[in-house]
């Protein structure tokens, strides 16, 4: 059996996830008390005063094929440089700060700056 990278890290991002409700539930039987947090989580607004900017020379998309930023981007405003890096269109960028926030490097590969 082969899986992409992308692949196994959905599936071990689902079970811990999983783990993490199986605990929660346990925590809810035996501690009662506890406040369940309700509803889902809210994607960040847009903010049109701010735009991403790449940092290329942090960026894992040449040597580690990470695509985190280029998956997360809803206008698709983010796209992959031949040899590592990414190229954000400003045009697209909404400023929601999505692509920062899945960035798995410290400091991050992509930031917001005001426009």
């Amino acid at each position: 059996m082969s899986i992409t990278r992308k692949e196994f890290f959905k599936q071990s991002l689902f079970s811990l996830g999983k783990s993490a409700l199986d605990l929660a539930d346990t925590l809810k039987v035996r501690f009662p008390s506890l406040p369940v947090l309700q509803g889902e989580a809210t994607s960040p607004k847009p903010r049109p005063e701010m735009m991403a900017e790449a940092f290329n020379e942090r960026c894992l998309s040449g040597s580690d094929a990470c695509t985190s930023c280029i998956d997360r981007c809803a206008p698709k405003a983010i796209k992959p440089l031949p040899g590592g890096g990414v190229q954000i269109n400003q045009l697209f960028c909404t400023g929601c700060s999505e692509c920062e926030y899945v960035c798995p490097v410290e400091p991050k590969a992509i930031v917001l700056v005001p426009r």
